[in-house]
């Protein structure tokens, strides 16, 4: 495997290709971001659960949510996921400019000078940063 120069639009990628699979589970190499990413995944109800897999090599395990409309087909929590900012081009709001994501139906996750936290956490705190993705 190459250099993943945009560790954060793989891990999304990863969920993504998982989700249309409709695997259970999805592994990607873990970082400290990716570990905020996935609590904020966690907290707003898009995964199930995640954890650090003890075994060698180390990966991050994310279990997938789907919903339960009754169907035989398991249909996605998560509909989309959209890398904002990215290595080659870097996107910074302040306070004021923090986007809606679906009309406040998704998420925006930043990264602040707090650490990483949703749209809505950053605007209540009243800060600004690095838009990393959206996810509805």
């Amino acid at each position: 495997m190459g250099v993943i120069t945009d560790p954060i639009a793989d891990m999304l990628t990863r969920i993504r290709n998982a989700m249309t699979a409709r695997h259970d589970t999805v592994l990607v190499p873990p970082s400290r971001m990716k570990l905020e990413i996935a609590k904020i995944l966690k907290n707003e109800g898009f995964i199930a659960d995640f954890e650090v897999d003890k075994k060698a090599p180390h990966q991050l395990r994310l279990s997938l949510r789907y919903g339960g409309d009754g169907s035989p087909r398991k249909t996605a929590v998560i509909t989309g996921l959209r890398r904002i900012s990215r290595p080659g081009l870097r996107i910074y709001r302040g306070r004021t400019e923090i986007p809606r994501v679906r009309g406040g139906l998704g998420v925006a996750i930043l990264s602040t000078s707090r650490g990483i936290m949703t749209d809505r956490d950053a605007r209540r705190a009243g800060v600004g940063g690095e838009i990393l993705c959206f996810i509805w």
